[in-house]
């Protein structure tokens, strides 16, 4: 399948099952030709689709049918199968990104483990990724995500992996990342936020430990499980709502839109109305449907602030403290003990993430007007 999410989408290919029903020896124009009138067959004209499942309706005549599931919900996996076999889509849209991709390809005990271990290497990972700040909001997110994995003993994403499974099953069926890149939502969010609300925002993220259960998650059916459990705090913070929901929207509305068009027939190359199934969190629901027809712009939400001055200041002063009590360290082991300590890969690659390079310089004063012609 083919891949592109800087502007459009991205796509990663799971393997066509090949149907028995093929006879060997035949061209391959012919055998184009057969599983598409195989997908024709299977395609359903009127399909009894899941309540969660939203039908819009492209320009062109192409539609999209869009599951709104919660990402720790076995009825929502039941919801993406349902709705891929019925409708046997040209393309399936998911609200994944290129960084978040791998959990496609990985096994439910291994994400299970993966989900429940926050360890030095992912903080280091996410801080290079994303910045200091946004580094460490991002690991305090995955706390909240590896609560809720840890109450229902269930990895996050099986709607996903569901979704690429079933795409893999239908002829000429293409798999798209629909999400903005997490670096550029993380950063944008903690740029829209003052020093008072991040440090409020911290706390409520490090002390949530509201038990969930599995009968929790299905009630959550109208709204997605992670971003309910945060709905209450970051109601306390608009700027916050604005850049990880609604500037979401835009994005999946573009990159839904962009999926939803006309496919060329392999017979004769006529154009056809295509056929889309998107697979979203059902918070993101809403502000797709608002945006469907609205003209809309996503250059204006892919941008990101420069670090802030603030930041450097901030950089340096952890990696001071973390440099002094690496010193301290040494001092009190011993000398040998300590140059050891300090070439170790882990103390090093510590050091390199808290790297940060120096402020940029204000900006030169425009020379003044000259009263001459």
């Amino acid at each position: 399948m083919e891949q592109d999410n800087n502007s459009e989408d991205e796509s990663v290919g799971p393997s066509e099952d090949v149907p028995p029903c093929i006879p060997p020896g035949i061209s391959d124009g012919e055998t184009m030709e057969l599983l598409w009138q195989l997908r024709a067959q299977r395609r359903q004209s009127s399909p009894d689709l899941p309540e969660t499942v939203t039908c819009l309706t492209a320009p062109d005549g192409s539609l999209l049918y869009l599951v709104g599931t919660a990402h720790f919900s076995d009825s929502s996996k039941n919801d993406v199968a349902m709705t891929i076999r019925a409708v046997q889509p040209d393309v399936v849209v998911v609200e994944l990104c290129q960084y978040r991709v791998s959990m496609l390809k990985m096994d439910e005990s291994t994400l299970l483990r993966e989900a429940k271990d926050i360890n030095l290497d992912k903080v280091q990972q996410a801080i290079k990724q994303n910045g200091l700040m946004s580094g460490l909001m991002q690991i305090l997110l995955l706390k909240v995500s590896a609560h809720i994995t840890e109450q229902l003993g269930m990895a996050p994403g099986g709607e996903f992996r569901e979704a690429f499974k079933e795409a893999g099953r239908v002829p000429f069926c293409k798999f798209h990342l629909g999400d903005r890149p997490i670096p550029v939502t993380f950063k944008r969010a903690i740029a829209a936020l003052s020093l008072w609300q991040k440090a409020r925002l911290a706390w409520g993220l490090c002390f949530l430990s509201d038990p969930i259960s599995k009968e929790d998650v299905e009630k959550c059916k109208q709204k997605d499980l992670l971003e309910q459990t945060m709905s209450e705090m970051i109601g306390e913070f608009p700027a916050l709502h604005q850049t990880i929901v609604a500037e979401r929207d835009i994005y999946l509305t573009h990159t839904l839109r962009q999926a939803t068009r006309c496919v060329e027939a392999p017979s004769n190359a006529q154009k056809v109305p295509g056929v889309v199934v998107g697979v979203v969190g059902m918070g993101h629901v809403p502000g797709i449907e608002r945006n469907w027809e609205k003209q809309l712009n996503i250059n204006e939400i892919m941008s990101v602030a420069p670090p802030s001055r603030f930041g450097w200041v901030l950089r340096v002063v952890i990696k001071g403290v973390m440099v002094g009590m690496l010193g301290y360290t040494c001092y009190r082991v011993g000398g040998s003990l300590g140059r050891a300590l300090l070439s170790s890969h882990t103390v090093q690659s510590l050091l390199d993430t808290l790297r940060w390079p120096l402020p940029p310089p204000p900006p030169a004063r425009p020379p003044p007007l000259s009263s001459e012609l």
